[in-house]
């Protein structure tokens, strides 16, 4: 692994591993996320002149008016997608940097991820390829269709805030799968979807904020 993986100083394991401890303290319990988290380094998916915040618990902008969201919201939402048991086949809606893709290819059999924002799509290839992580595929397009072609999928994780849920990624869900997204405008909060036999069962968890999911291509 090169320097860049690695890191120095505030870059280094070592912080990688304070990071971990602290979200422990917080409240993540699934100890597969936090070991996912502790094996990918943030701070090659941020500017190099941030790098050296990139394993505080905050947000930072990756360009084009989106965020790298903090590592807490990342582990929360995975550990929920997770829910004590493992992910065959995972749609992320929002690559952004790339980032929270690497930490699901730690963790699920399969990780497609469409990113709306062709240059922010391409920097996210880049530091993937770098990671050599085999089985995340990216996709250039609208996130409200999904990924029919890929489908369905046992989790879809949302990156963004929706004001609704979109259909077509209902569909796209297997059942027993589940679906983890901000949802709400002005105020958000984190809703989780459960597949089941009978419909769709919905329930919102913590306050959240999110860039505003949006259709289209760009």
């Amino acid at each position: 692994m090169t320097v860049r993986h690695s890191g120095i100083g505030m870059t280094s394991q070592r912080t990688r591993a304070r990071m971990v401890e602290r979200l422990r303290e917080k409240g993540i319990k699934d100890e597969i996320v936090l070991a996912a988290l502790n094996t990918i380094p943030r701070h090659i998916f941020v500017d190099e002149a941030l790098a050296s915040r990139a394993y505080e618990d905050i947000s930072l902008p990756i360009g084009y008016g989106q965020t790298i969201s903090n590592p807490y919201i990342v582990a929360r939402m995975i550990e929920v997608l997770r829910g004590g048991g493992d992910i065959g086949k995972v749609l992320e809606i929002g690559t952004g940097c790339g980032y929270q893709a690497a930490v699901l290819a730690r963790i699920a059999r399969e990780v497609y991820s469409v990113e709306r924002i062709a240059p922010l799509l391409g920097k996210a290839r880049k530091s993937l390829r770098e990671l050599r992580l085999a089985n995340v595929r990216l996709k250039h397009g609208d996130g409200f269709l999904g990924l029919l072609e890929a489908g369905p999928f046992d989790g879809i994780i949302i990156a963004a805030a929706a004001t609704h849920v979109p259909t077509e990624l209902l569909h796209q869900l297997a059942p027993g799968g589940r679906m983890v997204l901000p949802i709400g405008s002005s105020e958000q909060r984190l809703r989780v979807i459960e597949r089941t036999a009978q419909g769709f069962r919905e329930s919102d968890l913590e306050q959240v904020k999110f860039v505003p999911l949006l259709q289209g291509v760009a």
